[in-house]
């Protein structure tokens, strides 16, 4: 036959969307054309097929080729077209039988040699075909990945040869899917004593509270203080004490994980991620971009946390883009080509420093900044940045650390802690079906269910604090996730007050 056609896709996002590969031999001078809006990696596909062909053998037709990637208005990039448009020759000119590509979606990059190479985005394409009517088929080195999407039919092969010699024997031997036990699929080790531990934290009970109650009810935290203190140590100690991930949520994380330039890392499945940028990162890098877009932090985040320690030392342009997807959990990255978009509901930790000097209010040293360099210094943290953030919490200098040691007080380890914030994470889910801070104004109303007392110091504060409608209802979602930590159905006064003493506006004032 002069003519085939191979499944495969390309990514958008983490949205894979259905590319058809179609091969057309016919008369005309030698030579091969690919169409259909393609990528210069795509376009150098030609002789790497040529090549990997050749070297098992097999003639490779001197004549017109002609390959099209439908639809012709979709880019495509990366190596991902190699192994389709192989067989698609292969199959066209007679050398593999005509129906041996039914049913089967094929990615794969090749090598001059035909070894198959791993291609990125290997496990949203697999999760986007779960329960489909087509089998994956894809290198080996992708195989792994590939079977974290539990209900994806998966094939993998080493090299073309390998390809070719199993698609010959289809009809006579079918294709036998990978299981998860054939593979020796990895899990990640469970070892608590990889992170950091609370325990190794002393003093700072209020800043250790207000941890517990981030990481239980999902709420943004930002920590202020002299140097010292212990901001990042106790930022750094969140991942130890968050809940569990749920499959759905370790499937989105993975995926972002799988189109990034650092790739999908079986050991981390289930972890929720930690991203610490530095401040001199720039907004493109925060929310993702680039020619062909690609996720930022901002996504490397998702489900997880994003610790920007220095906070004001961002700049500010480059913390306002935070603002909308702290609500909406999505990003969308615009160009003049495409548009990708990009999940983002990170949980947002921030650190900083009161003022240049960063000794603004503190009790022992005296601060040598200027009013006006200390107003310059705050105001890099924007209103409505700050209005965002749910719980603000000023550290104080502690006792002298051997004062601490020596007293034989022991404090709460994370294993410890992450007990009550687990338990009252599966409340909220039980209760509501997400966490406390992703509750939207009318459900947190329907089940806030606040006692009179309570309802009245809410509405004697906001008025007090000028608090903004938004604060409002972020006070009433951490009150509520105060409540669940105590095993309360019912918001009381006490939970209420508790959250309103993360409410301090400004948070550099002098405690």
């Amino acid at each position: 036959m002069s003519y085939a056609t191979v499944h495969s896709c390309t990514l958008a996002g983490i949205q894979a969307l259905p590319v058809t590969v179609e091969i057309h031999i016919g008369g005309g001078l030698p030579g091969m054309s690919i169409v259909g809006l393609p990528q210069s990696a795509v376009r150098e596909s030609k002789d790497r097929v040529k090549a990997a062909i050749q070297h098992m053998g097999l003639p490779f037709p001197q004549v017109r080729i002609i390959v099209n990637l439908a639809p012709a208005d979709l880019p495509k990039r990366g190596g991902r077209f190699d192994l389709p448009i192989a067989l698609g020759i292969l199959q066209a000119t007679g050398l593999l039988p005509g129906n041996c590509l039914d049913g089967l979606l094929v990615l794969g990059e090749l090598g001059l040699t035909g070894q198959l190479r791993p291609v990125s985005g290997i496990l949203p394409t697999a999760h986007a075909l779960a329960g489909s009517r087509y089998s994956l088929y894809i290198p080996s080195a992708n195989a792994e990945e590939a079977l974290r999407s539990t209900r994806t039919r998966v094939h993998a092969v080493d090299s073309l040869q390998q390809a070719v010699a199993q698609l010959k024997r289809r009809r006579q031997e079918p294709l036998e899917p990978l299981t998860r036990s054939a593979s020796r699929l990895r899990e990640p080790a469970a070892d608590a004593q990889a992170l950091p531990d609370l325990s190794e934290v002393h003093g700072q009970h209020k800043a250790r509270r207000a941890l517990e109650i981030a990481a239980a009810g999902g709420h943004n935290l930002l920590f202020a203080g002299p140097p010292g203190t212990g901001k990042s140590m106790l930022a750094s100690r969140l991942p130890g004490i968050l809940p569990p991930m749920s499959e759905a949520e370790a499937m989105e994380t993975a995926s972002v994980a799988s189109i990034s330039h650092a790739g999908f890392d079986a050991g981390d499945w289930g972890s929720r991620p930690f991203r610490a940028p530095h401040h001199t990162s720039s907004g493109v890098a925060l929310v993702g971009g680039g020619v062909h877009p690609m996720p930022g932090e901002i996504s490397l985040a998702h489900h997880g946390v994003l610790f920007l320690d220095e906070l004001a030392e961002f700049s500010r342009s480059v913390l306002d883009v935070l603002r909308e997807p702290l609500e909406t959990g999505l990003i969308t990255v615009s160009r003049a080509a495409r548009q990708a978009e990009f999940p983002s509901r990170f949980q947002l930790v921030a650190a900083m420093n009161p003022c240049p000097c960063g000794y603004y209010n503190d009790t022992r040293i005296r601060c040598a900044c200027t009013p006006d360099t200390i107003q310059r210094y705050q105001s890099r943290v924007s209103g409505p940045l700050m209005d965002r953030i749910d719980l603000h919490v000023y550290l104080q200098r502690e006792l002298n650390v051997a004062v601490q040691l020596s007293s034989g007080s022991e404090c709460e380890s994370s294993a410890t802690v992450s007990k009550r914030v687990a338990r009252a994470h599966a409340w909220q889910l039980a209760r509501q079906g997400c966490r406390n801070a992703l509750l939207s104004p009318g459900v947190l109303q329907r089940l806030g269910r606040h006692d009179r007392a309570a309802r009245d110091m809410l509405a004697s504060a906001s008025t007090r604090l000028n608090l903004s409608l938004r604060a409002q209802h972020r006070l009433l979602r951490v009150a509520r996730t105060v409540a669940d930590l105590q095993g309360s159905q019912v918001v009381r006064c006490e939970h209420l007050a508790e959250s309103l003493s993360y409410r301090r506006a400004p948070v550099f004032d002098a405690l």
